[in-house]
């Protein structure tokens, strides 16, 4: 079927809003804060699509989801294949859904967006992964043919599942392996409740497992096990490394190392992996105080200002250098934050963080900032103004300003080349200098998004797959050689 209505009348459907919760109930709960489109809406948002000739939708798309086509679908109210259109390029769309930065992507490229708002793409492909999930049997593709070649991936986060999910489809048999003690990585212990439920992150998960992938907890590759005992001891024939990017940095400024002073990731972890916000239900108290500040601007200082705000204090700030406009954060998570209470300091600085007591940080000491000339990145740098010095009163102290990757996979693994920030060098491809052994994400690019590992993953599950072909038809040739 196609869309009954005309480009001009198609225009004139307002881009429709996704129930939420109302932000006073919200920031005091961690249920999830959009509850995404019902049917009525969906079907009126999916009859804005334009279906155009030449969808550049599909080129802002980091894993080249079929959009029009999937849309069509929607429009037709055939859900369920909609689903299934998607999950030809995305095997993990409720995450996707929910986590992308579409207005950065697709939604960016749709030419509905020239004149009005773009088509809300993100949304649908939520509605769309939900109803499968809710009405659907969830029964993985048909895999036609097994190959005996092993495949160890490193890391269960975004890149670690989507790579198992397009080898164990191709027929290989896949492994994973994961430190903590329940797969996920960033999507688990980074992304807040009310952003990403586990509940939902645990399906996507068992939708891996069930193409015959085997994850396997509590396996720290370059402690339980190196990467050359994967290859040598193991047997595998290929290793794709997607550890992330968990070692945090700090600005280096005084007090940084005072006690209730957290980096982004270990706060996280504490309340989002060990849920702490249910204590004592779990027992892992997170200690807040009346005043919280976050100190970063980008989307996991997002979350974790907002979770930070949902414990209970007074105030919660966010503290960043440069201004709203040039924040890397998602645009509907700053606006969810603005809303729900969070008090923004922007062009602000820390520069001190003080203790009354000399046991528990107590003041923040900040200075204002102004936006000076475009540094070689394109973005103005922001410059100290004199004398423009000011105090927070402050009880906690969050720094996000960004991760480097975990050193204990390149530190045991010889002639495997790094950078000096440790990220692990690639190719186009997502070859490494070790033969057999592949990488991506954050481990490869430093802190990104989600879907840019999820792409990783693809390129590195394309490149294994034509590694192997090349090095059995070498096999082949020297067996045929001999005899």
């Amino acid at each position: 079927m196609v869309n009954p209505l005309k480009p001009s009348e198609r225009m004139r459907i307002p881009r429709q809003a996704p129930i939420e919760q109302p932000p006073a109930i919200r920031n005091h709960n961690f249920e999830e804060v959009s509850l995404g489109f019902n049917e009525d809406l969906v079907t009126q948002e999916a009859l804005r699509c334009l279906d155009c000739k030449n969808p550049v939708c599909i080129d802002g798309c980091p894993v080249s989801i079929d959009i029009p086509a999937f849309v069509r679908l929607v429009v037709e109210k055939k859900y369920l294949e909609a689903a299934k259109k998607i999950k030809e390029q995305c095997y993990i769309p409720a995450i996707t859904g929910r986590v992308c930065p579409q207005e950065r992507q697709c939604e960016c490229e749709c030419l509905l967006g020239k004149k009005h708002k773009p088509l809300s793409i993100g949304k649908l492909e939520r509605f769309v992964s939900d109803y499968e999930r809710l009405y659907g049997d969830n029964t993985p593709p048909e895999i036609h043919a097994r190959r005996e070649e092993k495949i160890a991936i490193v890391g269960t986060g975004p890149a670690g599942l989507t790579c198992a999910a397009e080898l164990a489809q191709r027929g290989y048999r896949v492994t994973m392996f994961e430190a903590l003690h329940a797969a996920g990585g960033v999507l688990r212990y980074g992304i807040p409740e009310f952003r990403l439920p586990k509940a939902i992150l645990d399906v996507e998960i068992e939708n891996v497992k069930k193409l015959g992938v085997e994850i396997v907890t509590n396996f720290i590759i370059g402690r339980t096990a190196t990467v050359d005992e994967l290859l040598d001891d193991f047997g595998f024939h290929a290793i794709f490394l997607a550890t992330g990017a968990g070692s945090p940095n700090f600005q280096g400024i005084p007090g940084e190392n005072l006690p209730g002073v957290y980096s982004a990731s270990e706060f996280l972890t504490r309340v989002n992996f060990m849920r702490g916000y249910l204590f004592p239900e779990y027992d892992t108290p997170v200690k807040i105080g009346k005043r919280v500040a976050v100190v970063g601007g980008g989307n996991t200082a997002m979350d974790a200002v907002r979770t930070a705000l949902r414990l209970g204090p007074e105030k919660a700030y966010l503290i960043y250098r440069r201004t709203k406009r040039e924040m890397p954060a998602r645009a509907e998570e700053v606006d969810h934050a603005l809303e729900e209470g969070v008090e923004l300091h922007e062009l602000t600085a820390p520069i001190r963080v003080i203790s009354n007591d000399g046991r528990w940080v107590s003041k923040i000491e900040c200075v204002k900032m102004q936006l000076g000339e475009p540094g070689s990145d394109g973005r103005r740098k922001p410059v100290e103004i004199p004398n423009s010095n000011y105090i927070l009163e402050v009880d906690t102290v969050i720094i996000a300003i960004g991760q480097n990757p975990n050193p204990i996979i390149q530190a045991t693994t010889p002639n495997l080349a790094s950078t000096k920030k440790g990220t692990v060098v690639v190719d186009e491809n997502g070859q490494t200098s070790r033969e057999g052994v592949f990488a991506g994400g954050d481990l490869s690019r430093g802190g990104a998004t989600v879907i840019l590992a999820m792409r990783d993953g693809k390129l590195a599950a394309t490149s294994i797959h034509q590694y192997l072909e090349k090095k059995a038809v070498e096999h082949h040739l020297a067996k045929t050689a001999v005899s």
